[in-house]
């Protein structure tokens, strides 16, 4: 049995960006993890600082590839 894999449109990462910025003119896929923890802190990627734990890859166009909850991999 493998991992489940999601896909979040958007890019949910923060580079040169703020995802809970009001200036995104884009529709994004609210992350999961923050969604269960009712935040806005976690990022799939932050430039020059990390990855999350979940993050599994970028898909083209613009989706991130998350395995949240499930951090094996």
């Amino acid at each position: 049995m493998g991992e489940t894999i999601r896909e979040l449109n958007g890019a949910n990462m923060d580079i040169d960006l703020t995802s809970d910025s009001a200036d995104i003119h884009w529709e994004q896929t609210t992350c999961p993890w923050n969604n269960d923890e009712n935040t806005l802190e976690h990022k799939c990627a932050v430039k020059n600082t990390s990855i999350c734990k979940y993050f599994r890859g970028i898909k083209y166009l613009d989706s991130v590839l998350c395995s949240y909850p499930d951090e094996t991999v």
